[in-house]
């Protein structure tokens, strides 16, 4: 048996198709949408991810500031930065990059972003909007699950979902998401993580299972019911290599799955700037 493969990249050329009109909307209006970006650092693989962002941005028509400090900088720097970021007109949302060095404290940064920015729908208060389902920014890479399960119309409404992982920026913001009452969620959702002993019960129990952990490799066939579909979002890098918590060999097993390379990646850009859009629209009014 071979799983039928679910690339990221049809799901994300849909969402871009999606956005073009509106950000074309926002220009006849006399709004160019603005995407702010700051890097802190010389992280190599991080402004390889600003660049590629910025590139996708002109490409789209945006305007694209962007603010890159020292790796020596203080918070009060990264604070000053954010702040300029808030207050500029022409900065519809803003993405402080992940991670910064450890001097910085990223989640006193992240406070200080304005929510309606916040083009990674992780400051609390998009997560409050999010547990109350009220609109906002969602969290990139659970939307962009949502957005690939839709696209490839694997119904998860009323099934079985396991969540492995619980972490801030997937585990916990697509369970609420998945949990929610809307024809492409609605599942039942169970959240393990690695404190579980038997966690390995939950997932071949599941007709979907997300790997959500950052630990290469935790997800193995045996711990899969044949025929079900997988979804690898967590990952962990060594140096600039991607390993994904789902072992290659769980294709023989899992009806669908999303592929090594090429999953959910694509579709965590794509989401994220239909944050930035819908930021705009948002402004606009």
């Amino acid at each position: 048996m071979s799983a039928r493969l679910l690339p990221g990249k049809p799901v994300a050329d849909a969402v871009f198709a999606d956005l073009a009109p509106r950000i074309e909307a926002l220009a006849a209006a006399g709004h160019t949408p603005g995407l702010g970006t700051i890097l802190v650092g010389d992280d190599s693989a991080s402004a390889g991810y600003i660049r590629m962002k910025q590139e996708r941005a002109a490409a789209l028509g945006f305007v694209s500031p962007h603010i890159h400090l020292g790796a020596d900088a203080t918070q009060a720097d990264v604070l000053a930065a954010i702040g300029e970021m808030n207050d500029a007109d022409d900065v519809d949302a803003v993405l402080l990059q992940h991670p910064t060095p450890p001097q910085i404290d990223f989640d006193a940064a992240l406070l200080a972003l304005d929510p309606d920015k916040d083009v990674d729908g992780l400051h609390p208060v998009n997560m409050g909007r999010l547990a109350l389902g009220m609109p906002g920014p969602v969290a990139c890479t659970p939307a962009g699950i949502e957005a690939l399960l839709a696209h490839y119309e694997i119904g998860i409404a009323g099934r079985e979902v396991c969540i492995l992982g619980r972490g801030t920026t997937l585990g916990r913001p697509l369970a609420l998401l998945l949990s929610q009452k809307r024809p492409t969620a609605n599942a039942a959702v169970t959240v393990v993580h690695t404190g579980v002993p038997n966690w390995p019960d939950y997932t071949r129990r599941a007709e979907v299972v997300i790997a959500a952990a950052g630990v290469p490799g935790i997800l193995q066939p045996e711990h899969l019911t044949p025929g079900v579909t997988v979804i690898g979002g967590g990952v962990r890098y060594e140096g600039k290599r991607l390993l994904p918590d789902v072992d290659e060999s769980c294709e023989q097993v899992a009806g669908a799955i999303t592929p090594r390379v090429g999953g959910v990646g694509p579709t965590t850009i794509a989401l994220l700037f239909r944050n930035a859009v819908e930021a705009a629209e948002r402004r606009v009014g």
